[in-house]
C-alpha cells in the first residue's frame, strides 16, 4: 500500500511539473504573438489566471490527498491493534475453557 501512496505522489508531482511547465510555455507563446491577436480569441491573460486558479486548486487536492494517506494509515494501524488485542482476549477465552 505504501508504494501506490508513493506512485500516487509521483504522479502528483509530475502532474505539478507539467503544469508549471504549461503556463511557461503559454506566457512564452502570449509574449510572442500577442500583437497578432485578435479579439475574436479568447484572452490570453485570462486564460493563465485560471491556469494559476487550477494550480491553486491542484495544490490543495495534493495535501487533502496527503491528508487522506495519513489519516488512512493512522486507521490501519488503529484496525490493526484492536484486532490484534480481540485475537489475545479471544485465545485467552479458548486457553480459560479448555482449563475448565
Amino acid at each position: 500500500m505504501e508504494t501506490a501512496v508513493n506512485k500516487l505522489a509521483a504522479m502528483f508531482q509530475k502532474a505539478q511539473s507539467d503544469l508549471d511547465y504549461i503556463e511557461h510555455k503559454l506566457e512564452f507563446e502570449m509574449l510572442k504573438n500577442l500583437p497578432q491577436c485578435t479579439a475574436s480569441q479568447e484572452n490570453p491573460i485570462k486564460l493563465l489566471e485560471q491556469l494559476r486558479v487550477i494550480k491553486s486548486r491542484y495544490r490543495d487536492l495534493c495535501a487533502e490527498a496527503d491528508q487522506i494517506a495519513i489519516e488512512r494509515k493512522e486507521s490501519v494501524d488503529f484496525i490493526r491493534t484492536q484486532l490484534a488485542t480481540t485475537l489475545q482476549l479471544v485465545q485467552k477465552l479458548q486457553d480459560q475453557s479448555d482449563l475448565k
